[in-house]
């Protein structure tokens, strides 16, 4: 066994591109953590509907014959517009859990 081979079994270097390859630390405080893009405009399309999606964010791209793929390419594009749109489906989610009913024995 060389020195360099010997070097190479030690552990990584604090933030060298080896030691940040490992498994995705959990993000219990992030609640976008994990979710997709797709995922995001698809659920609020779904809620709110095209046209309630462009009003609450001011896009006009999803006014005119709005498609996912066409929404989700913008999205990937514009950063200003992938984080109203974050904004509105947190807003959306805050108001879903906040909503539901505690049961009480």
């Amino acid at each position: 066994m060389s020195v360099g081979d010997s070097e190479s079994l030690s552990p990584p270097e604090e933030g060298s591109p080896e030691r940040r390859k490992g498994p995705v630390r959990p993000q219990p405080n992030n609640p976008l953590h994990g979710v997709t893009l797709k995922f995001i405009l698809s659920e609020l399309v779904e809620k709110l509907g095209w046209e309630e999606v462009s009003r609450a964010t001011g896009i006009r791209n999803f006014t005119d014959r709005p498609t996912l793929p066409s929404g989700l390419k913008f999205l990937r594009k514009t950063p200003w517009a992938r984080e109203k749109v974050e904004a509105v489906y947190l807003h959306e989610l805050c108001k879903k859990t906040m909503v539901q009913p505690v049961e009480r024995e």
